[in-house]
């Protein structure tokens, strides 16, 4: 096989209208709804589903749970520029900025948790002068 990357992921929530407000109002993504009134969010080229917990969409995860997730976020925006925005919605930053390894390359990232405490990673690709 080849891959070329990933289309979706589902995060099972407590709140489906918290988690959209979080990720959307907040961060930036957008709120998209498709079949039959599901929820995702539209993260560049890819989107993250939404299944509520106890009313989850099968196929489904063995055992979904809320705040079992761990993701990295990849912006255009100045991580700066994203700290100072943050802070304006009063979200605690409870890492960084750090510097890590990103799947192509040196990031530099800071760390918040989403309503439901999963934890969110936000990172730029750190650039060679």
């Amino acid at each position: 096989m080849h891959f070329l990357g990933i289309d979706h992921i589902v995060l099972t929530v407590t709140s489906i209208e918290k988690t959209v407000r979080f990720y959307c109002h907040i961060l930036g993504m957008e709120e998209i709804t498709f079949g039959k009134g599901r929820k995702a969010l539209r993260c560049g080229h890819q989107k993250i589903n939404l299944h509520e917990t106890g009313k989850e969409f099968e196929p489904k995860a063995l055992t979904p749970l809320p705040g079992s997730a761990d993701i990295c976020f990849i912006i255009e925006t100045p991580l700066k520029v994203a700290i100072e925005e943050l802070k304006r919605h009063q979200i605690e930053i409870i890492e960084g900025p750090i510097e890590k390894t990103g799947a192509q390359g040196k990031i530099i990232s800071i760390y918040v948790r989403d309503p439901d405490q999963n934890l969110v990673e936000i990172s730029n690709y750190l650039r060679s002068l």
